[in-house]
């Protein structure tokens, strides 16, 4: 809990300090994806901690407690974690917020003025919000604890029943239904929106949600299926896992419940921008595909004329476009001649021809609310001027990177920027290169170029998302230890049982962590399938706006991620089983 208002407090002054837009989206993300982490996973282990304190409810209701008391209980319980952690996270948050703000300026993710201030806010902010995110999280807990009944005192069964309560039923389908509808309305309607930050930031949660929610009726034939090849191999032993993990569902739903969030969270974002970047390189691959080299330098000619070598300059401009008849857009646009464009670019039309651009023309891509050909366009030029031009070609949107194209008339001042070149032979090759010298051009390859320009995932997306999931990911690891020694430590009667079976303690010790493998095993699963539902949406988005490029699904991360909670499980099974085992196992009340 400590640890998710620290996050809440360290974006908020963040927040109160900068001035920068991006590093406002950047620490808002991290904020808010801390708080749903915080929330999911308090969420998660009350529910497991009020199954497990049910005879203890129990016992309390015998001794005359009412459905009421026992609510309050849970929610003065719920209350008092709260503010101390919360507390606890604001000393730690505001300890840390100096050092994440040399970290970002360190790797260029804000500007070397940036410093957190001393504004109190941000503090009353993620108190406040941790200790909401507290009873909110603890709120159903306590309404389960009220239905507790005196009788669950005497109840010796260790199969947990109704794991799934119609509050659960209804909160999960209703999630899950929910992000199907969105992801299938912007799927028909705006597929460009399923590839902007801020939907594929926020969408997979809504899925980690539902798939939570609806853990225990996803996790019993994973286990099944997971454990039938060690019981097949070790017949005694893994029938004992899988049927420990199946029958205690609700303890092995709050242990894979943190895995799910690590994984999935992992998977989707980082899997997002990778996809979203791969399809940019496929579509600049796509457009220069028949052109052998690239130059870029400050003091490019307007004209380069090389013989045996097509050369197209290419001078970044900004039009400004009234839609509705009062919004103003700003939109990047290319002055280029409409000569070397037909012969050295490859652009993905979708209707009319690049040979037709004139002075009065202008290439468009269909995301323009005006995007008929022959239709008439009103915009301002970047110097002011006042045009209307003619549509003579329509582009696909794609990933959004396809900027309209002018001639060289209807971008005043601007400068080249970018020079393509086709060069088939060595020869010509070496004639491009003399003939760039004396304009201290970089001339690289299409290749070279297209890997420096346009990689997978660029090191600030990078960066960025290291900030955003980091202290998430930490948190929702810290999570899973604890749950695991929680877990393990209310076993003590089991285990004492086993050893009275005849088990030795390092069986009962390879038993418990083969169990908590298994968990972990089908929490990263369950995150690996919440990953590729959220990839398969963004890749058919990206074919419906006509770019061909695959999905890219971050293996790499996703295995680190799910290693980690691995070795986490072993060590925090196996540490609280080996002191339970100690001190249960000798005396004559064995299994008391």
């Amino acid at each position: 809990m400590a640890l998710g208002v620290a996050l809440m407090t360290m974006t908020g002054l963040g927040l109160a300090a900068s001035d920068t837009a991006a590093l406002n989206a950047l620490l808002g993300t991290a904020g808010g994806i801390g708080t749903f982490v915080s929330a999911f996973v308090v969420a998660s282990t009350f529910s497991y901690a009020i199954a497990a304190r049910r005879r203890e409810l129990g016992l309390l209701r015998l001794a005359g407690a009412t459905r009421g008391q026992l609510r309050r209980l849970v929610l003065a319980e719920a209350a008092a974690v709260g503010v101390a952690g919360s507390a606890a996270g604001c000393a730690l948050g505001k300890a840390g917020a100096p050092l994440m703000a040399r970290w970002t300026i360190a790797h260029g993710l804000a500007p070397a003025s940036y410093a957190i201030g001393h504004q109190t806010w941000p503090l009353h902010a993620a108190f406040w919000t941790g200790l909401a995110v507290a009873l909110t999280g603890t709120y159903a807990a306590a309404r389960r604890a009220g239905r507790v009944g005196p009788l669950e005192a005497l109840r010796e069964a260790a199969v947990e029943e109704q794991a799934m309560t119609a509050g659960r039923w209804a909160w999960g389908a209703g999630l899950a239904v929910c992000a199907a509808g969105l992801t299938g309305w912007r799927l028909g309607f705006d597929p460009g929106d399923l590839l902007k930050r801020k939907t594929y930031t926020w969408q997979p949660m809504l899925l980690i949600s539902a798939v939570g929610l609806l853990a225990p009726v996803l996790v019993r034939p994973l286990l099944r299926a997971l454990a039938w090849a060690p019981a097949r191999l070790t017949a005694y032993a893994g029938r004992l896992v899988r049927e420990n993990a199946s029958a205690g569902i609700r303890r092995t739903s709050a242990v894979a419940a943190p895995v799910l969030v690590m994984v999935g969270l992992t998977g989707s974002l980082l899997g997002s921008a990778a996809t979203i970047g791969a399809a940019k390189a496929a579509e600049a691959r796509s457009r220069t595909a028949s052109t052998d080299y690239v130059l870029t330098g400050d003091r490019l000619p307007a004209r380069l004329d090389v013989p045996g070598a097509p050369a197209l300059p290419l001078a970044a401009t900004e039009l400004t476009v009234l839609e509705e008849g009062f919004v103003e857009v700003r939109t990047e646009a290319w002055a280029a001649d409409p000569a070397a464009l037909a012969q050295v670019a490859r652009l993905p039309l979708a209707a009319g021809s690049v040979a037709d651009l004139d002075d009065a023309g202008i290439i468009v891509t269909q995301e323009w609310e005006r995007h008929t050909l022959g239709a008439s366009v009103p915009l301002r030029l970047a110097d002011g001027t006042h045009r209307s031009l003619r549509i003579v070609a329509v582009m696909r949107t794609g990933t959004g990177d396809n900027a309209a194209y002018v001639t060289p008339r209807n971008a005043p001042g601007a400068a080249v920027t970018r020079i393509e070149v086709q060069a088939p032979s060595a020869a010509a090759a070496t004639r491009l290169r003399h003939a760039a010298a004396p304009y201290d051009a970089t001339v690289r390859t299409t290749a070279a170029w297209l890997a420096a320009t346009h990689p997978r995932t660029n090191r600030y997306t990078r960066l960025g998302f290291l900030l955003v999931l980091g202290l998430s990911l930490l948190y929702a690891a810290i999570s899973l230890a604890n749950t695991l020694t929680l877990a393990t430590s209310h076993r003590s009667p089991e285990l004492a049982l086993l050893r009275l079976a005849g088990a030795t303690r390092p069986q009962i010790l390879r038993l418990l962590t083969a169990e908590s493998l298994l968990t972990v095993t089908t929490g990263a699963l369950l995150g690996t399938a919440v990953t590729l539902l959220n990839l398969t949406a963004l890749r058919c988005a990206l074919a419906l706006l006509g770019v061909g490029s695959p999905a890219v699904v971050p293996w790499r991360a996703m295995g680190a991620v799910t290693a980690v909670c691995a070795g986490l499980a072993a060590v925090f099974t196996a540490l609280p089983a080996m002191w339970v085992t100690r001190i249960r196992c000798h005396g004559p009340d064995l299994a008391t």
